[in-house]
């Protein structure tokens, strides 16, 4: 078997043949149909649930692999050959987003009670952490719980919540010591909990066929089985994660740029201009080339930050600026792919005009590019 990169095995790849051969067949011939009804069909997700997709992260004594970061990365770039990122997002919320917070915090009953629907597609999950006023910066949330009996009752509002509006269950954030700017606590809530609400669907400027929610809590009551983790400590085990979550978006994006690039090279060498083709044009030809050049660069680095990780190193400093930097990326051959496609690009019947649209918000998603610059930034100052 031909690896891809050298942190390749033979499993790793056989997962990213296995999901790129998956979302070939049931994935992009109907995201026309998905992104008009704004919602991935469930039967897709339990197809994935059976074949065992849901499960690369999860322990093996809880039905999954056990794998590490490489699996994460390897699984979103394959994912991202549908070109339907709003399909890949639905996914890796689930999956990487939601579900390692589970894992990584649930006690033996939580895991007993949720993960065998987790990874079977029937529990469908989301994150409940952004809110109006608080989105990169998690401490400034406002959403609070308060001890009530044997048991806690949650106010607040949450936004830009993926899979919320559909899903199953939501980790929900919020702040339990208002004397600690950082004393937060995780709680299950599952959808149709008294109080617990869809606001409104949110209408975004991309990734049309996943659904996200703005969310209320009004008074809603959860008992302490459903406390995910420590009390007071949300706010670290939330940053356990946020490696792997700025990771699987540019893993996405890594994949809808290859295949932005792979699309726009064969009509560029076969649309006729000038007594020849587009391709002819040195221009066309070096940004493409550059184009290629700085996504290799952008993947190596990010397998390379999630090799970090799975050694046990501390990669945050390599896993943000390949967030910032891969980001950044990833638009700029959107924007020269739309370009070069010409009037082309701009029509909705072309699948770049639609993966210009969702690549848009892979720098702000995650931790801003802004955000991402000063965690390298911190990380870079050299001590007197």
């Amino acid at each position: 078997m031909v690896h891809r990169n050298i942190y390749m095995t033979d499993e790793l790849q056989a997962i990213y043949d296995q999901t790129v051969e998956f979302v070939s067949a049931e994935v992009t011939p109907y995201g026309d149909e998905w992104e008009t009804e704004g919602k991935v069909p469930r039967e897709v997700l339990h197809k994935m649930g059976s074949l065992g997709m849901f499960g690369l992260r999860a322990p093996e004594e809880h039905g999954g692999l056990g794998l590490g970061m490489l699996a994460s990365a390897t699984f979103s770039e394959a994912l991202g050959a549908s070109t339907f990122a709003g399909f890949d997002v639905t996914v890796l919320v689930h999956t990487d987003m939601a579900a390692p917070h589970l894992i990584n915090s649930g006690s033996p009953e939580q895991l007993e009670q949720w993960m065998p629907g987790v990874l079977s597609g029937e529990t469908i999950l989301s994150i409940g952490v952004s809110e109006p006023d608080a989105g990169s910066d998690v401490a400034g949330m406002r959403t609070s719980a308060v001890r009530d009996g044997d048991g806690w009752r949650i106010n607040g509002t949450k936004t830009f919540i993926t899979n919320a509006v559909y899903g199953d269950m939501t980790i929900v954030a919020a702040k339990t010591d208002p004397e600690n700017r950082y004393g937060i606590t995780m709680f299950l809530v599952p959808a149709g909990t008294e109080g617990f609400s869809v606001a409104k669907k949110l209408d975004k400027h991309g990734w049309r066929c996943s659904d996200t929610a703005e969310l209320v809590l009004n008074d809603v009551w959860v008992p302490d089985s459903q406390v995910l983790g420590t009390v007071h400590r949300g706010f670290y085990e939330t940053m356990k994660n946020f490696q792997n979550e700025r990771m699987v978006l540019i893993g996405m994006g890594v994949g809808a740029a290859q295949a932005a690039i792979d699309q726009t090279l064969a009509y560029v060498q076969h649309r006729p201009a000038f007594g020849g083709h587009l391709y002819d044009l040195g221009a066309i030809r070096q940004r493409m080339a550059m184009n290629q050049a700085r996504l290799d660069a952008v993947r190596a680095a990010m397998y390379h930050a999630a090799w970090i990780g799975d050694e046990g190193g501390d990669n945050v400093k390599e896993m943000s600026g390949v967030k910032a930097f891969g980001a950044e990326t990833v638009m700029q051959i959107m924007y020269d792919c739309v370009q070069f496609h010409g009037g082309m690009g701009y029509m909705r019947e072309t699948p770049v005009e639609r993966m210009y649209r969702d690549a848009r918000i892979l720098p702000i998603g995650g931790g801003a590019t802004e955000v991402m610059l000063e965690e390298v930034a911190k990380r870079s100052m050299v001590s007197a």
